[in-house]
Parts: C-alpha cells; sequence; structure tokens
C-alpha cells in the first residue's frame, strides 16, 4: 500500500505485485546481446514519465490495464531490447543482454479521483513517483529494469500511465516514437515508424580520432561549495510559463546591443536560465560554470541516421565560462555562447564525441554545471491508447539535481521551464524570472 498527499492528508494506492511482460514471439535473428553506442554510454539514468487519461463517453476504464498490458507484449517484439537487462562487457561498456525477462507491469488502484494529482507538469516526486513502478532497494543502474510501466485506476474513471525508460536506450525522440508505437498497437494500427534497431552504426571509429577539445567532461572545481546547498537545504521544484509576448522581449534584450542578430526560444531561454541559475547559487567570480545540452545529430550525418533509430542520436555540447563573465556581461554574451555550441555539432564533432569516449570512457561533470533537455519538439501529449490525447503529461521526477526541463503547450504556444534548487537559490531564481 502506498499514499499521495491530498490537502495534508494521504490517499492509498493499492499496487497488485508487478508482472513480467515477455514479447509475444522472439524474432529469429535476434542476438544474445545488444550493442549500445558511446552516444548511450553517458546518460544511463532512469527517466520517470506519466499520462493522465480521461475515460471517453463509449469507453470505460476498467478496460485500460488489460489493453495496454496487451499492446506491450506485441510492440516488444519490434522493440525487443526493452524486455532485457543492462549488463557490463567484457570490454567495460554498458549492453543488453537480451533475455526476454520482460518489462515490469503494475496495476494500481487509488482511492480518490484524479484532480488530487493538480498540475502534473510541476515534477512532484513525492506525489507522482507513487504513479511509476521503481524496483524497491536497487542499488545501481544495473539493476533496475530498462522500462517498467504502472496503470493506476481512480475512482473518476481517469487513468494515469506511468512509464519507466534507461536514457541510454532511447533518447527523447526514439523514447516518444515508442510510446506512440506502443498506443498505435492497443489501437490496432500500424506503426508509423517502425525501430531502426542497428546502432553498430555509431561504432567508433577504427581508429580513434579526436579533433576537438570537448570540454563537457571537463571537471570543474566547486570554490563555491555549491555542493553544500544541494546537500544541506530542501529540494524546491517550480515550473516557469513563457508565453509568446514574454519570449518576443527577451528576444529584444538578448539583441538590443547588436551583438546578436537573431535568436531562437531555445537559444535565449537557455541562455537565461544558465545565468539566472548561476547567480541564484551565488557563485564566486571566478567559479568556472559549465552549460551542458543535447543537440539532435540525426540529420547532421551523412546520409542522415535512419529514420526510426532506435537509441541516442543525440549529443552534448557545452558553453564554458566564469560566473563573472556570464552574469556581469549582457544577455548576448550568454546567447552567443549557446549559438556557438550548436554550431560546432556537424558529423566531424559527433565522431570525435563517440572517439573521445572509447579512448577515456570519461563521463561528462556535472560540478558547477547546468544541463538543460528541451522537449519543446516531441509529441508525448498525442499518445493515444484508444481514449483520446491525454489530458496531462508530465515528468515525475528530474533525474539529476543539475537538470533544467523545457517543455511546450501546443494550446497555448507557451513554452515551460521545470527545475528544482536549494530553497535558498529558488527564491533568487524567481526574481529572475520576471522578465
Amino acid at each position: 500500500m502506498e499514499e499521495i498527499c491530498e490537502n495534508g492528508g494521504f490517499v492509498p494506492i493499492k499496487k497488485a505485485d508487478p508482472i513480467f511482460v515477455q514479447p509475444l514471439k522472439i524474432k529469429a535473428h535476434q542476438d544474445e546481446f545488444y550493442f549500445l553506442s558511446n552516444l548511450d554510454q553517458n546518460i544511463a539514468v532512469i527517466i520517470e514519465t506519466t499520462y493522465c487519461f480521461k475515460p471517453g463517453e463509449k469507453k470505460s476504464s476498467d478496460s485500460a490495464a488489460g489493453v495496454i498490458k496487451k499492446a506491450l507484449e506485441e510492440v516488444l517484439v519490434d522493440f525487443y531490447p526493452l524486455a532485457g537487462s543492462l549488463t557490463v562487457s567484457s570490454d567495460g561498456k554498458l549492453v543488453v543482454k537480451c533475455t526476454n525477462q520482460g518489462v515490469p507491469f503494475v496495476e494500481a488502484v487509488a482511492d480518490c479521483d484524479m484532480e488530487v494529482l493538480g498540475d502534473i507538469t510541476v515534477p512532484n516526486p513525492a506525489v507522482l513517483r507513487k504513479l511509476v513502478y521503481t524496483v524497491p532497494g536497487a542499488k545501481n543502474i544495473l539493476e533496475m529494469p530498462l522500462l517498467t510501466a504502472q496503470v493506476t485506476r481512480f475512482m473518476c474513471g481517469g487513468f494515469v500511465l506511468g512509464i519507466t525508460i534507461n536514457h541510454g536506450m532511447t533518447d527523447g525522440i526514439s523514447a516518444m516514437e515508442f510510446v506512440n508505437s506502443w498506443a498505435e498497437t492497443a489501437r490496432g494500427i500500424p506503426l508509423t515508424v517502425p525501430p531502426f534497431l542497428d546502432r553498430t552504426i555509431l561504432r567508433s571509429r577504427q581508429v580513434p580520432t579526436i579533433k576537438y577539445t570537448h570540454n563537457e567532461y571537463l571537471g570543474i572545481d566547486d570554490i563555491s561549495n555549491i555542493g553544500s546547498q544541494y546537500q544541506e537545504e530542501k529540494m524546491v521544484y517550480k515550473s516557469f510559463q513563457f508565453d509568446p509576448e514574454n519570449l518576443s522581449r527577451l528576444k529584444k534584450l538578448a539583441m538590443e546591443n547588436g551583438n546578436v542578430q537573431s535568436c531562437t526560444t531555445f537559444t535565449v531561454l537557455t541562455a537565461l536560465i544558465w545565468r539566472a541559475r548561476t547567480e541564484a547559487l551565488k557563485m564566486k567570480h571566478d567559479q568556472e560554470t559549465k552549460l551542458l545540452f543535447a543537440v539532435d545529430g540525426r540529420s547532421k550525418f551523412n546520409p542522415p541516421l535512419p529514420k526510426g533509430y532506435f537509441g541516442n542520436g543525440i549529443v552534448l555540447t557545452c558553453c564554458l565560462c566564469t560566473a563573472g563573465e556570464l552574469t556581469e556581461k549582457p544577455l548576448s554574451f550568454a546567447v552567443e555562447l549557446v549559438q556557438n555550441a550548436i554550431k560546432i555539432v556537424k558529423e566531424d564533432f559527433i565522431r570525435s564525441t563517440i572517439d573521445y569516449f572509447e579512448v577515456t570512457r570519461a563521463r561528462p561533470s556535472l560540478t558547477a554545471t547546468l544541463l538543460v533537455t528541451s522537449w519543446t519538439r516531441l509529441s508525448f501529449d498525442t499518445t493515444d491508447f484508444g481514449w483520446g490525447e491525454p489530458v496531462q503529461t508530465g515528468c515525475a521526477n528530474l533525474p539529476e539535481k543539475e537538470v533544467a526541463l523545457l517543455l511546450s503547450s501546443r494550446k497555448d504556444k507557451d513554452t515551460t521551464l521545470l527545475l528544482g534548487l536549494p530553497a535558498s537559490a529558488m527564491k533568487t531564481f524567481q526574481e529572475f524570472m520576471q522578465v
């Protein structure tokens, strides 16, 4: 029995024991081990998402768990690596052992209406993590399933699908394609984007060739005691809305001195967030600070990665400067850094990144670092398992304390920022967001 909070009280959620959903059949050519590229190795963290559905006029939610479970059995035939387990290969890399042990699937019932959840676009781990299944006592990524699913029915007739997925298996684009393929299967229609499973096309070169500095892996000394703020204070999660008018004003501010001729919503928001967070954490003037963000590399290759590429087609790029430079110079300075970090991402840079990991086995350092993840171009809110599109989707928990997440709304064209900060820093950060 677990509980979610409602107006200071607690509402019970009854969870059945997990069952393992296995692929309906085994493909003849399935290998024992499934290769993960070097772009998959660095981001093997668990992403937790939730989808809220209302019952249809002619279709109750009573059958939701059964329909979604059956569709999972079917879609795992094509996405069979997700039914395996993560292990370490003889050369020390993560690889999937295709055991077909299956995906843990949990049915649950909440003794309340779905309205109790409120706005799930704001990460609220204390509540939303009750709606996803995680293995109790799992100590590291190797003990965690690559995928789990939980269907929770509410008294109002609505239900929530909670999913956890290992980021090493999918980036946002391939995760979206998997979930939408699962939903198409539930509706009995062919897959719009069948998966392309061969990740060996992103193997390192036979003679690794590192042509770039790759500061994304650079370790930074924490001379500002940032780590202690996170250890000693309560984490506070907030969301911030930017409507088209706010964004237009921000872009004008970034371009007013003439250094920046044009900028996108992503570049100006990322620059703003980086500066504001640096101020809020009271980084010292000479503290080095880093910004990391992912760029989709699918179209950067010649030829581009195949449609439906199942895996991480993204690469991290970075900006680096001192906190003093970042906060004292105009917004255009940070915008230019972001723009230059995007421009550098071409096939040669991505291949160099792949080879860098092959040689060094380094992980990106997150000290004095902000990692911005953008889901603004992902259509998770169109996922339809037969009950229409979700009324809400959200991230149950941000995977790292250094992560800021950008989301967009198709309805009102707003962009939403989600992040967590130590309580005192969040108070300051909110002031900087009054734009």
